[in-house]
């Protein structure tokens, strides 16, 4: 199976593979050598998730309102 490098997959393309990897893995049918190929590519498959993730948080911005509730700017987003 030809697999693309994962820095061109998008969030959905990446996560998709990642849940198939999560389930080969889960069945048991996968041979040790196999498991654990799947299990690096998995990992860098989340890695990837969660950097694009990241990169969306960062771009959220957060609308500031001013002592009368009104939108006076924005500040980036903050996650708690």
């Amino acid at each position: 199976m030809d697999t693309p490098p994962i820095e061109d997959l998008s969030f959905e393309d990446a996560l998709k593979e990642l849940e198939r990897i999560v389930g080969r893995l889960e069945s048991g049918d996968a041979t040790l050598d196999e498991s654990i190929a799947l299990y690096e590519r998995g990992d860098r498959l989340r890695a990837r998730c969660a950097e694009r993730l990241d990169a969306a948080q960062a771009r959220i911005e957060a609308i500031r309102l001013d002592s009368e509730g009104r939108p006076a700017g924005t500040r980036p987003f903050a996650a708690a």
